[in-house]
């Protein structure tokens, strides 16, 4: 399959966005509709602070376009509150809550560890030997569910579906040579976080496709990328889907990557003040990928 990059936004709920970037007047209920059609992928972010149900899955999925991916943004429950421990039922109950029901429009699903906690081989080893990679251990991780989600599990998937997982880091412990070299024995990719200097940024590939994170390079959430940043993303972003080594880049391990053709997925995330849409369109127009009415 051709390997594509795509570009869009963390989230699409924001009340600062209405009458900036949503028309003056739109329904709330056809956000989703407008943002998708704007851009190719949106990072799906309320399944991080709570299980969302089948059939708020299934709307997202008839909302947008038939060549849409979103990605998923695995509970807190497993990363922050269980930190990785003993979460086999909770990783059962998020896949059986509804997120199959994207079928083929599910993309990554990231895994954003909290600041405190630091590389444990052995913990981070077993976490990711869990993470189902296809249609059938999806479903039979889901079938473990337990009752929070009885009568309302969702357990179907396409036949060919194929699930990938990036892990996004924020101990500067993660920048050693033993986790990028687990990472791509487990095939997850290593998200290139761009926070504000707060936590790190590693830009070793870790796996058949690179997870970007723009959260702001001047305050954290909040600031605009200027045209310089912009260039600077797009020329990586080019670089990482063309396989090439990048000039500069900041890496925790020796070892170089294998050199192929990499799929890119990149979302902005400094929405605070309704930037992220519009750094995402002028991203995308940098690498000659269309927005809006172009894209259909």
């Amino acid at each position: 399959m051709r390997k594509q990059v795509r570009i869009g936004i963390s989230g699409w709920r924001y009340a600062p966005w209405r009458g900036k970037f949503y028309p003056e007047g739109l329904q709330q209920r056809k956000e989703l509709a407008f943002a998708s059609g704007m851009f190719s992928t949106i990072e799906l972010n309320g399944s991080f602070y709570s299980l969302q149900r089948p059939e708020s899955y299934q709307a997202w999925h008839e909302q947008t376009p038939k060549d849409f991916v979103f990605a998923v943004k695995g509970p807190r429950y497993v990363t922050h509150m269980l930190a990785l421990k003993n979460a086999e039922t909770a990783l059962a109950n998020f896949f059986a809550s509804g997120v199959l029901a994207l079928g083929a429009k599910l993309g990554p699903v990231l895994w954003q560890l909290p600041p405190r906690m630091r590389y444990d081989p052995e913990r981070i080893e077993h976490f990711l030997s869990l993470l189902p990679r296809d249609a059938p251990s999806a479903l039979a991780l889901a079938r473990s569910h337990d009752e929070r989600v009885d009568g309302r599990a969702f357990l179907k998937a396409p036949r060919g579906l194929r699930l990938r997982h990036a892990i996004e880091v924020r101990h500067p412990s993660f920048a050693n040579p033993d986790f990028v070299a687990m990472l791509r024995r487990h095939h997850a990719a290593l998200v290139v976080a761009d926070t504000a200097g707060r936590w790190p940024l590693i830009e070793d590939i870790t796996s058949d496709f690179v997870y970007v994170r723009l959260h702001g390079d001047k305050e954290l959430y909040a600031s605009g990328y200027v045209d310089q940043a912009l260039d600077h993303w797009a020329s990586r972003i080019e670089g990482w889907h063309h396989g090439r080594q990048l000039r500069g880049a900041k890496l925790a391990s020796p070892t170089a990557a294998r050199r192929s053709m990499r799929d890119v997925f990149c979302y902005f995330d400094n929405d605070a003040k309704v930037h992220a849409p519009y750094d995402a369109a002028h991203l995308a127009q940098r690498l000659g990928l269309a927005t809006g009415p172009e894209r259909t």
